[in-house]
Formats: structure tokens, sequence, C-alpha cells
């Protein structure tokens, strides 16, 4: 995807614009992306982000090309631990999931479910399916990893060279989001 691309959550109060081509589409099967999905699925108003074989769809973006444009003040982060290195960023507005972020990573993990119809990427890989539980039978569209793939890291890797190994900070969020545990 070389084109710009307008995000929001459901009720439009958080917007983003993605410019650049998206370094990895994916679905994500880790056991904390199943955990925080199910946390942040039960929120009043959510969309589950996890889906029924316990993924979670995501389009993975160089920082540098994700600007906010509104709704900076609506953005709370989750952690599944406070010493977490990766944190998720929803909107309170509505309880929308926007981004999943690395602790010093150069990209950010952007959930599917905020790209408007006909502009999310397609699936290219299906990403540590080795914590699903046994017998969770997969789709064969696309490669089910057990865990990350060569490949995987190596566009993450270009994606950071591209970038000048860079990784610029994103300080708009407000605080935690709370939520009963």
């Amino acid at each position: 995807m070389d084109r710009e691309v307008i995000l929001s959550c459901a009720c439009g109060q958080v917007a983003l614009r993605i410019t650049g081509r998206h370094i990895v589409s994916v679905e994500c099967c880790c056991t904390s992306c199943r955990a925080a999905g199910d946390i942040l699925g039960a929120l009043p108003m959510a969309k589950p982000p996890v889906d029924d074989k316990g993924a979670t769809r995501y389009v993975m973006q160089r920082k540098d090309h994700v600007k906010l444009l509104r709704g900076g003040e609506q953005l709370r982060e989750f952690r599944l631990a406070p010493d977490s290195k990766t944190r998720r960023v929803v909107a309170v507005c509505c309880n929308t999931p926007i981004l999943a972020e690395f602790q010093g990573g150069h990209w950010f993990s952007l959930y599917g479910s905020i790209w408007p119809v006909g502009t999310l990427p397609p699936l290219e890989l299906r990403t540590m399916c080795g914590d699903l539980p046994a017998g969770t039978q997969l789709p064969n569209d696309v490669t089910n990893a057990r865990t990350h793939t060569f490949k995987f890291y190596a566009q993450l890797f270009a994606a950071w060279v591209g970038m000048g190994f860079r990784a610029p900070r994103f300080d708009v969020v407000k605080g935690a989001l709370n939520v009963p545990r």
C-alpha cells in the first residue's frame, strides 16, 4: 500500500493518517494478544479484537508513516502487567483498540478493525501459532508460523534501516486505561 489512508476509532473522535507501504499484514495468535484482546473486547461498546480462531489482525506500519490527526486526549494505554514491554492504545471515547506498540520499537501494530472497508492490506502471515491451544484449526491461506519467521524479522529490520535506525516516540497517550481484571 503506497497511498494515504485515514484510520479512525468506531465513533470517529480519534483519527490517524497512514502513509507509505506497510511492513507486513499479519494475524497474531500469541498468548498476550489473546489475553489483552479478551480484556479489551469486554469493555462497553468494544468490538472484540480477537477472532474465533484466536487471532488478532494487525497491519504493521513504520512509526514515521503514522500521524495522529485528532483525538489524542481520548487515547489511553493498557498493559497486561506494569512491566510489560507491549502497550495497547485504546480510544476511550468508544473503547476501540487502535494500536499495539512494543517498547523501543520503530513500528506500530495497527488493529485491523480500524481500517476502512476496502483498505485493509491482504493478510500475509499468521504468526505465533504455536501459542494456540492444541487442536486449533487454522486455514491454509497464508503461512501459519509457530513463532516469528526470519522473513518477519527481516521485514522489520528493513523498515528500521529505512528509518535511519530511529524509533520515534508516541507521546500523545493521556494515561492508563482502567479495566477490571
